[in-house]
């Protein structure tokens, strides 16, 4: 029965120190003046020279000097583990700190290159033959360039409306259209085609006796940087246009390419 309740004791003590530590409420002094007084009412043979010493023994077989220096060493061990977790949840702070700066600034570098990146893919542009005036344009005995003059739109600059050529600044797919207009004759189609870095691609002919013919193509292609599109007039026939802009010439960018893109085409 003794056992227990030196069993008990020492539980309630342990309580008592830790929960001092934890919140905070007493110093480590304080503790001990506690700790003192409390030995001092278990053992009044230290305070009363009548009582005998080994009368407290029987009651317990550690004395509350031993029970007071274990409590002591307990004390300066939950210390020292408040200032480690005080001095860890100081690194964290800053670690977390320090981490939010780099993905603040990682957000605002990504935003701009994605601004970029739109603006490199603002590419599109469409343009009638001509500036002003009317008139037949052919026929010719050989193939000819048009030049698209009258330009409505020319985002990206990628159109040269001088040499009527459309030059690819980035890998992409491109969707291309055009169009024809003529007078109608027995004799003389109208026919414009596509090209690709000199190779023919798509054409649009229009053929009747009378009134007038007209025609249209579209077609979706693969550039690199660099790869040229223009239409050219088809030798021995011939086209018309005027201030409605009958004759047009249109591209712009689908959307870009990679490599790895490319090679699952």
């Amino acid at each position: 029965m003794k056992g227990l309740l030196c069993t008990l004791l020492l539980l309630e003590t342990f309580v008592f120190v830790v929960q001092q530590q934890v919140d905070g409420g007493l110093t480590e002094n304080e503790i001990s003046q506690q700790l003192s007084n409390e030995d001092r009412r278990q053992n009044p043979a230290q305070t009363d020279p009548r009582r005998d010493e080994t009368d407290s023994q029987q009651y317990c077989h550690l004395s509350f000097s031993d029970i007071h220096a274990a409590l002591r060493e307990l004390t300066a061990t939950v210390t020292e583990q408040k200032a480690n977790i005080r001095a860890l949840e100081t690194q964290l702070r800053e670690e977390l700190n320090k981490k939010t700066d780099e993905m603040s600034n990682l957000t605002e570098s990504q935003v701009e290159e994605l601004r970029k990146e739109n603006r490199d893919r603002e590419i599109a542009f469409s343009a009638a033959l001509m500036e002003s005036g009317g008139g037949d344009i052919g026929p010719f005995t050989t193939e000819i360039t048009l030049t698209y003059r009258n330009v409505f739109t020319n985002i990206g600059n990628a159109y040269n409306p001088i040499t009527g050529i459309f030059t690819a600044p980035l890998k992409g797919a491109y969707m291309f259209n055009f169009s024809i207009y003529g007078h109608s004759s027995p004799s003389t189609p109208s026919t414009v085609y596509i090209v690709k870095n000199g190779e023919k691609v798509v054409i649009a002919h229009g053929h009747q006796d009378q009134y007038f013919v007209n025609s249209s193509k579209g077609v979706v292609l693969i550039l690199e940087v660099g790869d040229v599109v223009y239409v050219r007039l088809w030798s021995g026939t011939r086209i018309y246009d005027d201030k409605n802009n009958h004759m047009t010439f249109s591209g712009y960018l689908l959307f870009p390419l990679r490599e790895q893109e490319l090679c699952r085409m």
